[in-house]
């Protein structure tokens, strides 16, 4: 299995070893730091300090991309983990700066439910778009550092802050929130917490193993459409519910257009789809609209089709001839 790690003497004495795919900083460095004989919490480690060890990181493999893995301020500015620079989101365009895939972690489900301060997360897999949407912004208008700058983030699977952990419906919509908004990876944080500590806790819980798997197959199948280039305007997506909105992206792929959609709210709706512009001939032979991996398909009439969706329910569309 191929690593992203640590540059230490380990790891650079392996520099010709194609096991290792990247290196990371050390991870959410953007949140309060330790102190010294656990004497309480200083400042987060200041951008600059990333900036330079991403430089150093650099110069002695200028070969592989280095990784920042950053906290729930990205999506959270009242993230009160971040102690005195709670409440500084202007931090993060800096701290990008620093890396060549920029990541980040926000557990929605998962947090800490008897903690007052955590209820405006609590709940809510919004806060992952969120994160994941000014995420791509700031690596978007970040200075260039040789490639494309990416966005990942990492996808709650256990139980972490709190007793409760995510279904394995709410981390399919957690994941495809993440696609539709611009993730270009996919982090699965495996560890369980609570009410213990188990290292491979994904591994060792069938349901959501099995889930997950399905997850990834499902991205696997699409990835020559996903990885091709985002296609605004082609679309749009109105919801019944208001309180309930709709996430939509688009592709196109040969002769075929691909919509990918997932509420942001728990809740549920119908929703209304229209191809627009130049994409509403796109298709003009299409009458069906295919819902991959649901074996059933929609009516389309001048361009639009409808659709209901359900707590966290995640719908993908294909509309155009049948694949040759």
């Amino acid at each position: 299995m191929r690593v992203i790690c640590d540059q230490n003497k380990v790891g650079l004495a392996h520099k010709n070893d194609p096991i290792i795919a990247g290196w990371m900083h050390g991870d959410e460095p953007d949140n309060a730091q330790s102190l010294p004989g656990g004497k309480g919490y200083g400042p987060p480690i200041p951008p600059a300090k990333i900036v330079a060890g991403y430089k150093k990181i650099r110069a002695a493999d200028p070969t592989r991309p280095v990784l920042l893995n950053l906290g729930q301020g990205v999506a959270w500015d009242g993230w009160y983990g971040r102690g005195v620079r709670t409440n500084h989101p202007e931090d993060y365009p800096e701290y990008v700066k620093g890396c060549d895939i920029a990541s980040f972690d926000i557990y929605p489900v998962a947090h800490d439910a008897e903690n007052p301060r955590d209820r405006e997360v609590k709940g809510n897999l919004d806060f992952v778009a969120k994160g994941v949407e000014r995420l791509v912004k700031w690596t978007r208008e970040a200075p260039p550092s040789g490639s494309p700058r990416l966005a990942w983030n990492c996808i709650e699977c256990t139980c972490i802050s709190s007793a409760e952990k995510a279904t394995p419906k709410q981390v399919k919509a957690e994941v495809w929130m993440s696609i539709i908004r611009g993730s270009r990876g996919i982090v699965y944080f495996v560890h369980q917490f609570k009410p213990k500590f188990v290292e491979p806790a994904l591994l060792e819980d069938p349901e959501m193993l099995e889930a997950v798997t399905a997850i990834n197959k499902q991205i696997q199948s699409l990835a020559a459409v996903l990885n091709g280039p985002a296609v605004e305007g082609i679309a749009t997506v109105s919801s019944d519910n208001t309180k309930v909105p709709i996430a939509l992206a688009a592709r196109r792929s040969g002769d075929a257009i691909y919509l990918f959609a997932v509420p942001l709210k728990a809740g549920s709706t119908k929703a209304t789809f229209a191809l627009s512009g130049p994409a509403a001939g796109a298709a003009p032979a299409a009458t069906t609209v295919e819902v991959l991996g649901e074996n059933r398909k929609i009516p389309m009439r001048a361009g639009q089709f409808q659709d209901s969706f359900r707590d966290w329910d995640v719908h993908l569309y294909r509309i155009g001839p049948a694949p040759r």
